[in-house]
């Protein structure tokens, strides 16, 4: 299910761009083509046979408004750039680190140089002639597709990421799985089983005594009340794998798994993650109980709103147990 959810948000998402961009066409958004007037203020030396020229670009706000028919400006009209001079013509690039409009931002994207700055072809630009600011115009490179491009790479990036994460946590689950394997051969699954049977077993009462779901249950608990994510996360997966055992059909999760999910979706932390204590070091303590009560808060709440769920003359009829019965 969660792959056609996925599947309908990527194709939604390339519809509304596809949309976007051709409206962008329609109305000439970047004026393909045309050539902005500019200033390029050239040092006092300037060779016009020297290869590269430091300049600066000045861009009047009134003329970048009246071309590209938009009411926002440019907070400075300003800009430090270089002056490529080769046998095929002139190039003005942008310094990468200049702060540029949203539309220049955008064009830069589509027309940039080997260091990520904005680059452009200067057309209709002359010797100086006594002085060190030279009018000129610049036409950018043609700007299309814009949303479906960024969409594109975004869901490259992501991917890439996925993949990073997905590796990164196989060490993660084959210490944890082993130390398991360990606990389970050493007794000290089954030990803890019978410890927290009281407490977990009015939340999975489908689950046998002494199951060693149970503790798998617990050991993915307590990871998570500490904020050990990392550890947690194969916990849960045993957890899952051990109710899927339990589980008399393949296709709809049982009363006690959803439990399980529900109680970690709310994520009960007593001890804060490491990432907020590495963001806010000693300043966490100002948020220590409303870490403790939200995440308490959210517990009742995903407990009280599985069981009332669980009540439900639908969701009774699709439970697998009473199915199998």
């Amino acid at each position: 299910m969660l792959n056609y959810i996925w599947s309908g948000l990527i194709v939604a998402s390339l519809v509304f761009a596809l949309w976007y961009d051709l409206g962008d066409l329609a109305a000439d958004r970047y004026r393909n083509g045309q050539a902005l007037p500019v200033d390029v203020v050239v040092p006092s030396t300037y060779l016009p046979d020297a290869r590269t020229v430091d300049v600066t670009i000045q861009v009047d706000p009134a003329d970048y408004q009246a071309f590209y028919g938009t009411e926002a400006a440019p907070a400075t009209g300003s800009y430090g750039g270089t002056l490529l001079q080769t046998a095929e013509g002139r190039q003005l690039r942008f310094d990468a680190t200049e702060s540029l409009p949203e539309l220049f931002a955008t064009i830069a994207t589509q027309s940039q140089s080997n260091d990520g700055g904005l680059q452009g072809t200067l057309v209709d630009f002359g010797p100086p002639t006594g002085s060190t600011t030279l009018p000129a115009t610049v036409r950018f490179e043609r700007v299309r597709f814009v949303k479906m491009n960024a969409i594109s790479q975004a869901a490259l990036d992501f991917a890439t990421t996925a993949a990073e994460i997905a590796l990164g946590l196989i060490g993660v689950l084959a210490l944890f799985l082993g130390l398991l394997k360990i606990g389970e051969e050493a007794g000290i699954i089954h030990a803890l089983v019978r410890l927290v049977r009281p407490v977990l077993k009015p939340l999975f009462p489908e689950i046998p005594e002494d199951h060693p779901a149970l503790g798998m249950i617990a050991l993915n608990l307590t990871a998570n009340v500490f904020g050990l994510g990392n550890a947690a996360t194969p916990f849960g997966i045993k957890a899952m794998e051990q109710l899927q055992e339990l589980n008399p059909t393949e296709d709809t999760a049982t009363n006690s798994m959803v439990m399980l999910l529900a109680i970690n979706t709310a994520s009960v932390q007593i001890m804060p993650p490491v990432l907020l204590l590495a963001l806010l070091g000693l300043q966490i303590n100002q948020l220590i109980f409303a870490i403790i009560i939200t995440t308490g808060l959210s517990l009742v709440i995903a407990i009280a709103a599985t069981k009332i769920y669980g009540r439900f003359p639908g969701s009774r009829a699709s439970d697998p147990h009473r199915v199998a019965e």
